[in-house]
């Protein structure tokens, strides 16, 4: 029998208002997408402004980042010719993404779920998903 964590709607909310937050002091309108630990989609949010192709970018993004359970910045690495991952992208009909935006959301050493971010350039996708891992973080530490 397993026991699994999953995010929760709660958890969700938290990862997107602390990524809205960082997007906003940027100026750069995102869509922010959560994943559970199955790469299934929680919760979604355009940005007034978002990028119409950056929907489902992000989307992929964190279904990536879940499945790899690494950023999609490492796969966008080793993704180049003559590395060991280079077309992966054209994999599973396309979703797989190597372009910075998607980190996994770790609770202790257990993948739970990602999030993913695009309609920026790509630091501007990491460093926005990273404000919502921190975001994330913070209650998390707090409730313990």
């Amino acid at each position: 029998m397993l026991t699994i964590k999953r995010l929760d709607i709660d958890d969700a909310h938290t990862l997107i208002a602390g990524a809205r937050a960082k997007a906003q002091e940027i100026g750069v309108p995102m869509c922010i997408a959560i994943t559970d630990e199955g790469g299934n989609l929680i919760a979604f949010e355009r940005m007034d402004g978002g990028k119409i192709t950056s929907i489902n970018l992000a989307i992929d993004k964190a279904f990536t980042a879940n499945g790899i359970q690494k950023s999609t910045q490492a796969l966008g690495e080793v993704n180049q010719p003559g590395m060991p991952a280079h077309g992966i992208a054209s994999t599973l009909g396309g979703r797989m993404v190597a372009v910075a935006g998607g980190l996994p959301v770790h609770a202790g050493t257990d993948v739970v779920g990602a999030i993913g971010v695009s309609s920026g350039s790509p630091t501007q996708d990491h460093d926005v998903a990273q404000a919502g891992l921190d975001a994330f973080s913070n209650i998390t530490q707090k409730n313990l």
